[in-house]
């Protein structure tokens, strides 16, 4: 995402953390996150570094947890395209971009 970023300007991304329950810790690394509005510590938790406990409920996580569920949302990445279909897994920002841009155009046809 952050590569997308640096080449698109008009491109913006609404992270919503989505801790699975097979990551050990996850849910409570992502309370802690969501406390501190932290993308530092998001970049910390990808690279595997110790986060604090949370400083707040983070009850966030939970709504994130069951907008998911209702999306049917089960696994990350998750992406929902602006033409409302979704992407699981990663993939490189050139491919990204494209993805981004034939669902946008898909999306303005149909309004």
């Amino acid at each position: 995402m952050k590569q997308v970023v640096e080449k698109r300007k008009d491109i913006a991304f609404y992270i919503k953390l989505f801790p699975l329950p097979m990551h050990k810790g996850s849910k409570e690394k992502a309370q802690a996150i969501e406390c501190k509005r932290s993308l530092e510590m998001l970049d910390d938790a990808f690279a595997g570094k110790p986060l604090p406990k949370p400083s707040c409920p983070a009850t966030e996580i939970d709504r994130n947890l069951e907008l998911g569920r209702k999306l049917g949302v089960n696994g990350t990445p998750t992406i929902i395209l602006p033409n409302g279909k979704t992407v699981v897994g990663a993939m490189d920002a050139e491919t990204l971009i494209k993805t981004l841009d034939a669902a946008y155009k898909e999306a303005s046809r149909k309004k």
